[in-house]
């Protein structure tokens, strides 16, 4: 790897744009792959990204968010166009508004892959706006692999390099980047045009985490979503010849000047060598419970100390030791009134450890639907002891997240539970059992049990059987292939749904 120092420059430095982060950025993107293709286990897992986002694309399919941004894309029709998920197979829509459709539907649940370092991120977002692309362009598999796993490869290291979190920045900042790059690999584009992309991308899609605040909304579905829509734009004004604000990271009125730690910062952003093998998709990691990452191993400590207890009632109290970032983005140290009240939004209960943990210990294990219906979270048994439950930071806990080494990075936390009767109970747990270093590590066997469990009574067996293979032969598959990762569902439930919605502009 090589090691990028990314600081501001004065405008009179004329910075040369082989010295710029969008630069170095496109040029991984473009590079000639190594002469012996593709890692293949990035490919592998760039199969599972594909499984996993279908998964939770159908799922939610009669979802509001969802049905909304369908119900926007649906007039764009264009040849040859990319598909949509949970529409007829003919219909075809301008390549952005399918993004805009299939990105909020992988996002909806938050129940994809995630990526935590510096930063947060989900960078199966990146697969929605490659997908569309490609069908539009008539790209093949391999060329949608190649273009996913550059695309991660971009994701990971910005997050791992560049903190936006800190400064109230969205991580979708980083996304559009990455998908702009991947989009670059996808369709074999020269350093040049990515270059600008890249710095378009990340000028209109930099915005503040206000929708992680609070009582969340809808819009945290949509904002990946968003964050694809405007790469693909920037990639279609780019190569039509168009330049962008530019040097977008190192400029004196740039990103890290004004959004980020300011004129004096210092990032470090490490990326391949030439012929260095892309393996940044490895690094990352999936749910197998529909919650904020770092509810993920609560949840199985949760199911793990319910074995311990006679009752949840009978606990006086739990707190939570944990990460500066679980404390203060889920739990108690938001601030946030909101993660203790019953009639939350969906969003924001996703966001309430303390909510997941009292849910999760009640019922010893989680549903993407159930966990989160309004009569379950109003329960009287459940707000008593959901507000019996409190966050701390332990410094410890702060470090192991941000490990450098992976093998040893920590995102859960030790749970001390006092009981009424003065007993007290410990135990901890460093990761969710279904990540890399867990007990239970997920590969293409549970990915595809995912995707039958979520896809269950809207998906046929046959057309599950149809998809998976489809999959198995990614690599293989020409343009017409493509469409065949879109499995067919029963969409007579699904118009019905959308025929309920009121209508926008389009």
């Amino acid at each position: 790897m090589i090691e990028h120092r990314v600081r501001v420059h004065p405008s009179a430095d004329e910075l040369p744009r082989a010295e710029q982060l969008a630069w170095k950025l496109a040029e991984v993107a473009t590079a000639t792959p190594p002469a012996d293709g593709l890692d293949p286990r990035a490919v592998g897992m760039a199969a599972n990204r594909v499984i996993d986002n279908a998964s939770v694309a159908v799922a939610s399919l009669r979802r509001r968010p969802v049905a909304v941004a369908r119900g926007q894309a649906r007039p764009h029709v264009l040849a040859p166009g990319a598909s949509v998920f949970g529409t007829a197979p003919r219909l075809r829509v301008s390549p952005e508004w399918a993004a805009w459709a299939n990105g909020t539907a992988v996002r909806e649940l938050d129940f994809h892959d995630t990526f935590l370092a510096a930063d947060y991120s989900h960078p199966g977002d990146n697969i929605p706006p490659l997908l569309a692309v490609a069908q539009h362009t008539g790209r093949g598999g391999a060329e949608l692999l190649r273009g996913i796993v550059a695309a991660y490869e971009i994701h990971v290291a910005l997050v791992k390099g560049i903190c936006l979190h800190a400064h109230r920045i969205d991580h979708v900042a980083h996304l559009g980047a990455a998908t702009a790059c991947g989009l670059g690999a996808l369709l074999a584009l020269d350093t040049a045009t990515v270059h600008q992309a890249v710095q378009q991308a990340v000028h209109t899609t930099t915005a503040t985490r206000q929708s992680r605040k609070g009582e969340i909304s809808s819009w945290k579905a949509f904002a990946p979503a968003f964050a694809g829509k405007a790469a693909i734009e920037a990639v279609d004004r780019a190569m039509r010849g168009e330049s962008a604000p530019s040097p977008v990271y190192e400029g004196e009125d740039g990103f890290v000047a004004w959004m980020l730690d300011g004129p004096d910062a210092v990032y470090t952003v490490a990326l391949p060598e030439p012929g260095e093998a892309r393996r940044g998709i490895l690094d990352t990691y999936t749910k197998e419970h529909a919650a904020e990452y770092q509810a993920q191993a609560v949840i199985d400590l949760a199911r793990r100390l319910r074995e311990r207890l006679a009752s949840p009632a009978d606990v006086r109290q739990i707190v939570l030791h944990t990460s500066h970032h679980t404390h203060h983005v889920i739990g108690t140290g938001a601030g946030d009134p909101q993660k203790y009240d019953p009639g939350a939004s969906r969003e924001t209960l996703d966001h309430s450890v303390p909510y997941i943990l009292a849910v999760a210990l009640e019922d010893g294990t989680w549903h993407h639907e159930r966990s989160y219906a309004p009569e379950r979270a109003r329960r009287p048994e459940t707000v008593a002891l959901w507000r019996r439950i409190s966050t701390v930071e332990d410094p410890e806990w702060t470090r192991r997240y941000h490990d450098p080494d992976p093998t040893r990075r920590a995102f859960g936390g030790r749970a001390v539970v006092t009981l009424r009767d003065g007993t007290v109970l410990e135990d901890e747990l460093a990761v969710a059992d279904a990540h890399p270093a867990g007990a239970r590590p997920f590969d293409r066997d549970a990915y595809t049990r995912k995707f039958r469990t979520l896809t269950e009574g809207t998906v046929p067996r046959g057309a599950q059987d149809a998809f998976l293979h489809s999959v198995e032969r990614l690599p293989d598959l020409d343009a017409a292939g493509l469409a065949e990762l879109f499995p067919a569902v029963d969409r007579d439930a699904v118009d019905a749904y959308d025929a309920t919605l009121p209508n926008g502009l389009f």
